[in-house]
């Protein structure tokens, strides 16, 4: 559908390619167990992974910083399964868990096959919200830095998606037209409206289980990329 005008691809990284929810599972089984903080780890991150996407949501709106991003996502959940715990343990565990968190390479199903798909016919680069000194991490531990020519992040942007300038400064270092250009993501806000917003075109990677919705195409498996380029 898009193959014939499309030359670049700009994909997010958290929850579109790389696992977001195996891997921080897997940082918070290390890192709850090295504390010693008896806490059983299926309730933990059910308590956790909405508040954590509540809390990105309030720091991609400016609400909120990175620092209490971090501290607020654990205050929560400790609160809310009223398991006592001091500030300073909190603080240390969220240094902790950026720390091993890039340590841990998982990726969401059929991200190495559509990499390879796509590599030898379009320029890849990635557009995250996600942190700058893990983002690289991220993908070098997971295998996929070598598939993308630009990584652009909103620390580097002074903005988040879906604030338009992030995704200017994206076209711009691919030295590419928003006609030219195709956004994958997981976020309908962040990923699709924000892209969408400055002509870029969008596929929705429905990860979150969302309801359908008349935006852009929706794809439930990145495999189904292929069916677009």
């Amino acid at each position: 559908m898009y193959n014939n005008v499309v030359t670049d691809v700009f994909f997010d990284l958290d929850h579109t390619l790389w696992d977001f929810e195996k891997n921080s599972a897997l940082t918070f089984e290390k890192v709850l167990s090295q504390n010693r903080i008896e806490i059983d780890l299926h309730d933990f991150l059910e308590v956790y992974i909405p508040a954590n996407l509540a809390f990105w949501k309030l720091y991609r709106e400016e609400k909120i910083s990175k620092s209490e991003l971090r501290y607020q996502r654990l205050k929560t959940v400790f609160d809310r399964l009223r398991h006592p715990i001091s500030d300073d343990l909190i603080n240390l565990l969220a240094v902790e868990y950026i720390a091993h968190l890039s340590s841990f390479g998982h990726l969401l199903p059929n991200t190495i096959e559509i990499l390879e798909y796509l590599r030898p016919k379009y320029r890849l680069h990635i557009i995250t919200n996600g942190f700058e000194e893990i983002q690289e991490k991220k993908m070098r531990n997971s295998n996929i830095r070598d598939y993308f020519d630009q990584i652009i992040n909103s620390e580097m942007a002074g903005v988040k998606k879906p604030n338009p300038l992030i995704f200017e400064l994206a076209l711009n270092r691919a030295k590419v037209a928003p006609e030219k250009s195709l956004m994958i993501g997981d976020s309908l806000e962040a990923d699709i409206l924000g892209a969408q917003a400055v002509g870029i075109r969008a596929i929705h990677f429905n990860a979150h289980n969302e309801l359908p919705h008349d935006h852009c195409e929706m794809i439930q498996d990145l495999s189904e990329i292929k069916s677009f380029l």
